[in-house]
């Protein structure tokens, strides 16, 4: 049953109710022992964080920054702060000083949390260039303080600033006084153009998205929920605050690159994720299957079409499979399926949400089929995450990405816009009016940029319309379709398609370097160095193949004609990739202009 409550007592009302049950999993940075914290200790460290904030003069709506990997403390610095009416901001771990600078100095931040040594020196870096900050308190107790740095102090000795709760009646007179219109955080959004911008987020809009959810996500205080996405990715943050409105479990995974194991290790039973997540999977298990021998090959390639028959044509479509078609899929369930989930750690397997990109219907078919529920929504920071999901109470189409929440009414505008309406829609940009005017229309819908259409109740997405490539030859393409499409080959790790204002649709790939160098080692194909590898010919020619296997559904003009193998992946630090890893293209067009020219010669 779900505690509706405002944020700033909400942790204080789950120890109430759950007590010495456990609240947290998670591991101290650095370290491979799993530890579990309760409801009750929560709340302790919850209220000793408010007390604390008060002895450092922290004012009611004050902006605070926090800095770090997913982790415990981030939690008892959110939740510390709602409960003393302040708002917090994340920042990814990965971003750089020049954008955590911005954002210090646009929301004015006066004190920092940081994670580990790569974000305590990158605040210590640009800590005189920001006159509003004024503290830097860091998590991981390891890191190595400066010694001139006179402004840092460790998680453990600001706690020391709450003991015994000095400053509680305070605490509870903001309590008190805590409204919806509070903002509780404003989220920079990564962007693929420009500057970031800061999207409010008020204790309303969550109170509203909170309900909503709830009426249609079956998370439940049973659940074990792996937190594998960033706190500050929208996604996860309004699911993992959902969760804790049920009593579910939170699973803190601090390091994203060991998501594998990390699930083998905690056996979780939701995870939220984005489309890559499932995209390596599913690639991981057709490499296993294209390497086993005839038999097990023949043996799995029957179980997914049994899977794909009982679990997307019968159950997803609302109906009871024939009884033929249970018994074989309980076989298959029990002799291949629950082998892969176990194999991911997913042997309690509950339902997976998945959002973020466009999800490649091959691989939403696939999951489904070993019997993992994913449940594709759609949604923006701007929407404070969901918009729309499947259903498991109503019939669910591979492709759509699933129908409104309660309370968001959804329009479709000029050029198929998605426009939406709703009470978890945010009220705009932190000191950005003039962005504010753009987004919004006369009647209040914000716009999305996302093209769709509405059928049976199901919204489908169409195409970000501002990425929308128009070829020299007059024809619309939509990029991210074709990428999702390739993304999928277990050889391909990124893609960028390239075809504004050209003749054809080209490619920039960054390969699986170790599938590639295993393949050249197994086909006798030698190089001296990776560049070689990459610009040799039967590579080329093995990925040319794979791709138009992939490419069969497109029309002609979308088609991938050229692309080039690049020997480094496209990064953050060379301004390639967003903080969500998206990529931006106009970088990639600028630093991977000899290569895109070289694509087009005749």
């Amino acid at each position: 049953m779900q505690t509706k409550s405002h944020f700033s007592v909400l942790i204080h009302k789950q120890a109430a109710k759950y007590g010495s049950r456990p609240a947290i999993t998670y591991r101290e940075f650095g370290s491979t022992k799993w530890k579990t914290l309760t409801w009750n200790y929560f709340s302790q460290r919850v209220q000793q964080v408010s007390n604390a904030l008060l002895n450092l003069n922290v004012e009611i709506q004050e902006n605070i920054g926090v800095f770090s990997q997913n982790a415990a403390h981030s939690l008892f610095t959110d939740f510390g702060a709602y409960g003393i009416r302040a708002v917090t901001i994340p920042f990814y771990a990965t971003s750089s000083e020049q954008q955590i600078q911005y954002m210090i100095d646009d929301a004015q931040v006066r004190l920092l949390f940081v994670g580990e040594q790569e974000q305590y020196d990158k605040a210590r870096r640009i800590f005189s260039l920001c006159p509003t900050l004024e503290r830097v308190i860091i998590f991981d107790s390891n890191v190595k303080i400066a010694p001139e740095d006179a402004n840092a102090i460790y998680f453990d000795d600001f706690l020391k600033l709450g003991n015994g709760n000095p400053r509680q009646a305070e605490v509870e007179q903001r309590q008190a006084s805590a409204t919806d219109d509070d903002i509780c955080n404003i989220l920079y959004t990564s962007g693929t153009t420009g500057d970031s911008k800061g999207v409010i987020l008020t204790h309303g809009q969550y109170r509203a998205a909170m309900k909503a959810n709830a009426a249609t996500v079956p998370v439940n205080e049973n659940d074990r929920v792996m937190n594998f996405l960033p706190y500050t990715h929208i996604f996860e943050r309004g699911w993992t605050y959902l969760c804790i409105t049920v009593g579910a479990r939170l699973i803190v995974n601090t390091y994203p690159k060991e998501i594998q194991e990390t699930l083998r290790e905690t056996h979780p039973t939701c995870m939220c994720s984005v489309p890559r997540f499932w995209e390596k999977v599913y690639a991981g298990v057709q490499a296993k299957i294209d390497e086993a021998s005839g038999a097990k090959r023949a043996l799995f390639k029957s179980a997914l079409r049994c899977g794909r028959k009982h679990n997307v044509e019968y159950l997803a479509r609302g109906k009871r499979p024939p009884l033929n078609v249970s018994l074989k899929y309980q076989f298959f369930n029990k002799m291949v399926f629950s082998l892969i989930r176990k194999e991911l750690g997913l042997e309690n397997a509950h339902f997976f949400p998945t959002a973020g990109a466009t999800v490649n219907p091959k691989v939403e078919e696939f999951v489904h089929s070993i019997g993992i529920n994913m449940v594709v929504g759609y949604g923006l920071t701007e929407s404070l995450a969901t918009v729309t999901h499947d259903r498991f109470d109503q019939p669910y189409t591979i492709g759509s990405v699933g129908r409104p929440i309660e309370g968001i009414e959804i329009k479709i505008g000029e050029n198929d816009e998605v426009l939406l309406k709703g009470p978890t829609i945010t009220c705009g940009y932190y000191k950005r009016p003039a962005l504010d005017a753009m987004a919004f229309d006369e009647e209040g819908f914000f716009h999305t940029g996302d093209a769709g259409f509405i059928l049976n109740g199901e919204l489908f997405l169409k195409e970000r319309i501002k990425d929308l490539f128009k070829t020299s030859n007059g024809k619309y393409i939509a990029p991210q379709m074709i990428e999702s499409k390739l993304l999928v080959d277990k050889y391909i790790e990124q893609v960028a398609v390239i075809a504004d204002e050209r003749k054809f649709v080209s490619a920039l790939i960054i390969p699986n370097y170790e599938l590639i160098e295993a393949y050249a080692k197994s086909h006798d194909i030698a190089y001296a160095s990776r560049e070689e590898l990459c610009a040799n010919p039967r590579i080329y020619k093995m990925l040319a193949n794979r791709i138009e296997t992939l490419q069969q559904s497109l029309a002609s003009y979308e088609k991938v004609k050229r692309f080039t193998v690049l020997p480094k992946p496209f990064s953050m630090e060379n301004g390639e990739l967003t903080n969500t890893l998206k990529i931006k293209r106009g970088v990639l067009i600028k630093n991977y202009a000899s290569e895109i020219e070289e694509m087009y010669k005749e």
